[in-house]
């Protein structure tokens, strides 16, 4: 067994402090990765403060993961040592079933292994990328283009599949309407992707605050939703709202906006249950839908993507010490938009 340096909470809410972990030994099919930066994704709070049901402690968090490939098994065919690399949430899945075979291996029907926070089909604890190495099977890897660089690239291995397969799946292109609520980790990168498919993209946030930015980043229009005249404004506007905020919001309101058979897409995950009248989308045959991450074909088609049409993720570079300091501050909305931690400042 190898060791390396990471940060880990040792029980549920308890702070992220640096220790080493162990890694398994090199399988034939394996890389390891000499991580680079790691990006925080509000999920990884959710987690460490059990806030999703129960969790397994020790946790190493951290499923926006990028760095340069150092050792390779003896079977590895797709990469080599020096290869610029990235992992997103998932490390294993079972390969065989319908699933694993369209390339969609988050539906994996034996259940994908999670990057953290998971059980291997070995029965080993799964640790993620707040940690200066990983070892992870290669199929489960992702070449990140030359054209993006690694700090910028590491959340685009959640937050930009996570809004990059809804857009494409619900056919975000030119001569649709998006809205993208919420103008955060999540849908900054949403409005970006939106914009380079040729959509037509206004942002619905709390506020004005934003609207410089929401126009940097390619959208046409910014609304307040606190000011209830958007809502009467934006009536039917709409084919495609992408929704990214982890709050329950008044779902009847936001299903007005969208035109007939148009479709509001949940990627974020409140805590609490939500409710909307059923009404709401029988009228215009509407449609309300949840979307998960994506495969791992679409995760490099989406890399590709952002790389020839120059998206990368906003971020703010912090060192290890900083770690809980962003988790109150991501609650608190206080980054824009991005935190990325420097692994190279885990001193155990």
């Amino acid at each position: 067994m190898s060791r390396t340096a990471a940060l880990s909470a040792a029980s549920a809410g308890a702070p992220l402090e640096a220790t080493t972990i162990e890694q398994r030994e090199l399988r034939d099919d394996d890389i390891v990765i000499d991580i680079a930066f790691a990006g925080i994704c509000h999920s990884d709070i959710h987690q460490v403060r059990e806030e999703w049901g129960s969790a397994i402690f020790p946790m190493v968090p951290g499923h926006e993961i990028a760095g340069v490939v150092s050792k390779v098994g003896d079977g590895v065919s797709r990469y080599k040592v020096g290869d610029r690399v990235g992992v997103g949430c998932m490390v294993d899945s079972c390969g065989e079933c319908e699933y694993c075979k369209d390339g969609e291996e988050q539906f994996c029907l034996k259940g994908a292994v999670m990057t953290y926070n998971g059980t291997g089909y070995d029965g080993e604890k799964t640790m993620g990328g707040y940690a200066q190495s990983v070892v992870v099977s290669e199929r489960f890897a992702v070449r990140i283009p030359d054209a993006l660089e690694l700090d910028v690239a590491a959340p685009l291995l959640c937050a930009g599949i996570t809004t990059f397969n809804p857009l494409k799946r619900w056919g975000a292109g030119p001569g649709k309407n998006v809205a993208v609520v919420g103008l955060g980790g999540l849908g900054h990168l949403g409005v970006k992707f939106a914009a380079a498919l040729g959509a037509e993209v206004t942002v619905l946030s709390q506020s004005t605050a934003k609207e410089a930015d929401s126009a940097k980043f390619g959208a046409v229009a910014h609304y307040a939703t606190k000011d209830p005249e958007t809502f009467e404004k934006l009536r039917g506007s709409f084919d495609l709202i992408l929704n990214t905020v982890s709050a329950n919001l008044p779902f009847d309101d936001y299903l007005s906006l969208l035109k007939a058979n148009g479709a509001m897409v949940n990627v974020g995950a409140p805590s609490d249950p939500s409710t909307f009248v059923a009404f709401s989308l029988i009228g215009g045959s509407k449609a309300l839908a949840g979307s998960n991450i994506g495969g791992i074909p679409q995760t490099q088609e989406m890399l590709d993507f952002a790389a020839e049409h120059g998206i990368a993720a906003e971020i703010e570079k912090i060192d290890a010490s900083q770690v809980n300091e962003a988790y109150d501050r991501v609650v608190n909305s206080d980054v824009r938009y991005r935190f990325v931690i420097d692994t190279a400042t885990i001193n155990a």
